[in-house]
């Protein structure tokens, strides 16, 4: 499965990862690479978890990326 996933910088260090369409499903690095690798183990618990409960695996659909420029006067 392929889903969306966005790396933001901390507040205080490092990186935090997180994947919008499994909803709660967060981690963290010092680096992006570290935050992206973990990110990957927490998804792939995730989505193991609800497998084994026989819930739906959360599939991600009508995505569309926009960018939007806000100006402040």
């Amino acid at each position: 499965m392929k889903y969306t996933i966005i790396v933001e910088k901390g507040r205080e260090s490092g990186f935090v990862a997180y994947c919008p369409a499994l909803k709660g499903c967060v981690a963290q690095g010092a680096t992006k690479k570290e935050a992206l690798k973990n990110l990957k183990a927490a998804m792939k618990d995730y989505v193991e978890c609800l497998i084994e409960d026989g819930l739906p695996v959360p599939a991600e659909v009508g995505k569309e990326v926009l960018e939007i420029e806000v100006a402040v006067k």
